[in-house]
């Protein structure tokens, strides 16, 4: 794997991203509640940390769970809530290694369909249905990962020409639409919820 992504907004973090799959993982997993960029800069701050150019899931599974918490609390921290993501990055390494030897492109290598390939996603750690999709969808435009039936898999973010996730962006401009389109999508939630509360 090695591509250029433009997720982190920042050349070394998405060199890593675009070389790194446990990196890419790691970021789509910090990539809630949190501005995109920062979610996808963790993985290359995490490294750094941690004395190294890329991230190794046996050592992140091994570490010190209080050790490696402090690490993401670090100023500036990874992550709003770096205490809760630090668990999440080490159950989903814990899992790498259970089940793919610590190979985080073995989740997507072999599969043989987009729904193969998603059920796979939606087995890792803190990756439920949607950030599943978003993630192969990530996949399928921008890292060349493309099963049978993979857009239909992603579902509306497989779609060609939208600005719906992260796996749309590729440089500033289309970040800001992407943005945009998130913003969208909450006020409108919040619209429905406020609509749903007066009836």
């Amino acid at each position: 794997m090695d591509v250029t992504l433009r997720l982190a907004q920042d050349p070394d973090a998405d060199a890593l991203l675009g070389r790194s799959p446990l990196a890419a993982l790691v970021g789509m997993l910090l990539d809630q509640q949190i501005p995109m960029e920062w979610a996808f800069k963790g993985p290359a701050t995490i490294a750094r940390r941690l004395g190294a150019d890329d991230l190794d899931a046996h050592e992140i599974a091994a570490h010190d769970p209080e050790a490696f918490a402090a690490l993401l609390s670090e100023k500036p921290a990874v992550h709003r809530y770096p205490g809760s993501m630090a668990q999440r990055i080490q159950r989903l390494c814990q899992y790498l290694v259970e089940t793919y030897d610590g190979d985080a492109e073995a989740v997507w290598q072999d599969a043989g369909s987009g729904r193969e390939l998603l059920g796979r996603l939606q087995e890792l750690p803190g990756f439920g249905k949607q950030k599943a999709q978003i993630f192969l969808a990530l996949l399928g435009k921008q890292l060349g990962v493309r099963p049978d039936g993979w857009q239909e898999a992603a579902g509306d973010y497989g779609q060609p020409g939208t600005f719906r996730s992260v796996a749309d962006i590729t440089g500033p401009q289309s970040l800001a639409k992407v943005r945009a389109h998130k913003q969208e999508m909450k006020a409108a939630a919040k619209a429905a919820k406020a609509d749903g509360q007066r009836k």
